[in-house]
Order: structure tokens, then sequence, then C-alpha cells
């Protein structure tokens, strides 16, 4: 695998500038692309899984094969053109065991999924199953061999060349591509007879209720850090979310560190990747960590009382002023 480093700007989401060649025309017809989904979300393939799907249309191949834990009942995108049901758990030992299956029955050359916590989960116990060296976190194809991934918490962008096998195994950063349009339903639907994996049993989950959007798929998130200095003085974002139409509220590591708000709603390179149209980061100062998580964001807004907090240096629009007032100014009115 041959790693260049690509020079990035100074500022937040430069693009990187690369030409590329006929490559996707003159695949082979044989070459093929699997897209293990995440877990189905009330029937629908979840947006995270679209955006793979998005990246795996870049890779040139008409017709994508989707694996999936159930049949899907909503629409899914045109370039599916079957549907694998696998069935069974959710351990990262049982999907692999899937996938590896899979992927034994059928001559795929690329073999792609999410980079989030799913996907993170399964992806590298899946590489060593298939003796394959798996390329994390892309964020743009160039080629079918040839991607493009941050290192560093993002300060530098990678092209990683995989050389080292026919089977390329990507994990896809989902907030770097659009999601994919669901547009039809699809009949060549195959459930999988495979073998029960029982040296590691699920035995379920408990997932907590919000009636907030999804800090991986809202439109508008609404953060906040440790500047807040309470968990109560959340609310002041939530009610400023509400105004913005409903968005999201996060927060820094700092802010969760200190008990503020619970770990799920971190973002950052330990937390949660959001790239929604807008971000308002309140009182966060602006640590590598967390910009690596939010500066992709179409738009950012940063409040903040220090003048030479490195939010500053991400943001569309900075205010420099107490969150305490000018939170509730801005809310009242909008």
């Amino acid at each position: 695998m041959l790693a260049a480093v690509l020079a990035r700007g100074a500022r937040r989401g430069v693009a990187v500038s690369l030409s590329c060649s006929s490559w996707a025309a003159q695949r082979t017809a044989a070459a093929s692309t699997l897209v293990v989904s995440d877990p189905l979300v009330a029937g629908a393939v979840p947006p995270a899984t679209l955006s793979v799907i998005a990246a795996a249309q870049q890779l040139g191949d008409e017709s994508v094969t989707l694996l999936t834990d159930g049949v899907p009942s909503e629409p899914v995108p045109d370039c599916i053109s079957s549907i694998l049901v696998m069935g069974g758990g959710k351990t990262a030992e049982s999907v692999a065991a899937a996938v590896q299956s899979v992927a034994k029955e059928h001559s795929y050359s690329h073999i792609l999924t999410s980079a989030n916590k799913f996907g993170s989960n399964f992806a590298p116990r899946l590489a060593a199953l298939l003796d394959v060296s798996p390329v994390t976190d892309v964020i743009q194809i160039l080629s079918e061999e040839e991607f493009v991934r941050p290192m560093y918490a993002g300060n530098v962008l990678t092209k990683v060349q995989a050389t080292d096998s026919p089977l390329k195994l990507l994990t896809v950063r989902s907030t770097a591509f659009d999601k994919a349009a669901v547009t039809k339903s699809c009949d060549n639907v195959t459930e999988l007879d495979l073998p029960e994996w029982t040296a590691s049993i699920w035995k379920g989950e408990s997932v907590s209720k919000n009636d907030r959007p999804d800090l991986g798929s809202a439109s508008i998130v609404v953060s906040g850090g440790r500047g807040l200095k309470n968990g109560e003085n959340f609310g002041l974002l939530e009610k400023l979310a509400d105004k913005l139409g409903g968005g999201a509220v996060g927060a820094s590591r700092a802010a969760v560190d200190a008990g503020y708000v619970p770990n799920d709603l971190q973002v950052g390179q330990t937390g949660k990747v959001v790239a929604p149209d807008l971000y308002i980061a309140v009182g966060i100062s602006g640590a590598i960590q967390h910009l690596s998580g939010m500066k992709d964001s179409k738009t950012i807004v940063a409040i903040n009382k220090d003048a030479d907090a490195p939010i500053f240096t991400v943001a569309d629009y900075g205010l420099v002023a107490d969150l305490f007032e000018a939170v509730p100014e801005m809310t009242e009115k909008l």
C-alpha cells in the first residue's frame, strides 16, 4: 500500500484537485461492488449507508449489491441490483463471518461499509478474515484502487493506493459523500442461509429516546462546550435549536468529560463526525479533535468570548461575545 501526502490549505475543507482518467469505463465486466448496510431503520436504508452507496457509484459499477440485516420495506437507490439478507446477530463476529461467506461465493472487486461505529466494529475483523489491508475513513475516490483519507485529525489528506489484493475493503466517511437518491423497490432479494455464530451472542440493546434529529444526519447542529459551565445551561442551546427548526444538539469532548451531557452527543474525532448545512459552536474553544469532527460543515458560526480561540480559524461567521448574553438574544430575534 503506497501513501502520498497531499498538501492541504490552512483553512478547513480545501478540495483536493486531482485528475482522474477514464478508469471507470475500463473496469472489467466481472468487477462488482458489495455495500454492507448499517442496520435498517424502520425498514429503510440508513442515511449513512446511502452515502456509502453514492461512494460505490463513483467506482464506476452500474450495479451494486446491498447486504442488509433485513428486507427493506422502503425504496432503495436505483443502482442496487440485488439485496442479500444476512439476518442473525449484530456483533462484529457475526457480521464479519457473514460478509466473508458472501465474499467467498462472489468475485467482488470492492466491499464498502460506513466508517461509523457499526462499520469500524467489524471491518478490522473482516480484513483479517479476507487477508486484505483495509482503507479506512475514505473521503474521496480517485480510481478503483486510489483513495483519499484524512490523517492527523484531518490536518493532512493522504492519497492511498491499494495494490496488495484484487479485493479492496473500504470504510467510507458518510459526511464526505451526498446521499444516493432512493427511487425504486428491489425485487431481487435473497435471504442467505448462513451458519449461526455462537461464540458471541447478541442479547439486545438499550437505545435512548430523543425527539431531536440524529447528529449524523441533522441539517442544523448547535453544539456547546465547557464554556456553558453546567448541563442545565444546555437548555439555552435547545431553545436556539428549536427556533432554527428543530436542529440537533451536540457537545465538545470537554463538555462530555465534565458530565454536562451524555457521550452520545459528543462531536469530534472520538465522537461523531458531522457535516450539517449549519453548525453553531457555542462556548467551544476549538480543540483539534473537535475541529476534525465538524469542519466539513457547510456554514460554521462560532460564539466565544475569547477572540483568539482556534474555533474562529474554521468559522465562516464569528461572534466574540458572552454566550449567556448572545445566545438568548439570538434566540429572541429569530
